[in-house]
């Protein structure tokens, strides 16, 4: 995980551009997204955005999907949250 306040602008495009950051997060929702959602680049602001290198890595992380941009995703990731118990 790389917080974005502790990136300079080169480091950050060059991790993207060699695929070390493809997914970016909000580290108070603990929720991550597509480095294109609208949602996720004009409401965070930079000491609170984080950056993944995949999937895998924010889950670990403990961060869930952003509804708007990884649905999908998102709902599976909502299914699992249902009590199994009831």
């Amino acid at each position: 995980m790389h917080h974005h306040n502790r990136l300079t602008k080169q480091q950050l495009h060059k991790l993207i551009q060699n695929k070390q950051i493809t997914l970016a997060g909000w580290s108070k929702g603990k929720i991550y997204g597509l480095l294109t959602c609208a949602s996720g680049r004009h409401k965070i602001h930079r000491e609170n955005r984080v950056f993944f290198k995949d999937e895998a890595q924010a889950q670990q992380a403990g961060y869930r999907p952003c509804f708007y941009c990884m649905r999908q995703a998102y709902n599976a990731w909502k299914a699992q949250q249902k009590d199994p118990v009831r």
